[in-house]
């Protein structure tokens, strides 16, 4: 019995063309130091790279033509990754957060939803407010409205907001999405 075993996915990252992999006839040549050398054919930037014993790394392929960079490899695809990660991390993902209502709702209860509300949008995430009606209620859509405006109000008083999606009602629950206002 042969056991199938699943591949791990490879890392598409950075991709470089490094020595003799580039294939362009002419390069812009730049140093380590960021110096311009000039514009050269492949053969004599690859003696140059030999000759200081560092990679020549095809860094702007799409130049006319393509800037080649005299420097070491390894390092270079160091600080490349570096610079991606702190870039990823800088990234604020908005989330949408749920608060449940109900008519029958009690004051306290109201008042612990919209300071929830009220901390979810400080931290910058998105508040879907939802009100599910059940039996008799789904004939008192008004005062599902009234429920819900005066929850946006009370969290208006206290905070900054815009209605990112008006209310609206899917079957017996009604809903809305409020997010702070930057």
């Amino acid at each position: 019995m042969r056991i199938s075993r699943k591949k791990r996915p490879e890392k598409i990252g950075l991709q470089y063309r490094i020595n003799e992999e580039i294939t362009s006839p002419q390069l812009r040549v730049v140093d380590d130091e960021g110096n311009f050398l000039g514009i050269m054919a492949l053969n004599e930037a690859l003696q140059i790279s030999r000759d200081k014993a560092i990679d020549l790394v095809e860094i702007v392929p799409k130049a006319n033509p393509p800037v080649a960079k005299l420097i070491d490899y390894g390092k270079f695809k160091y600080q490349k990754e570096k610079e991606l990660k702190k870039q990823k991390s800088q990234q604020k993902t908005v989330e949408v957060k749920g608060i449940r209502l109900s008519l029958r709702i009690g004051e306290h209860d109201f008042d612990l939803r919209t300071n929830q509300a009220i901390k979810f949008l400080e931290d910058g995430d998105k508040v879907k407010v939802e009100l599910l009606l059940k039996g008799r209620e789904k004939g008192r859509p008004d005062l599902c409205r009234e429920v819900i405006n005066g929850f946006v109000k009370k969290v208006g008083e206290k905070t900054s907001v815009k209605i990112e999606q008006p209310l609206n009602r899917q079957g017996g629950k009604f809903f809305m999405i409020i997010a702070p206002n930057k």
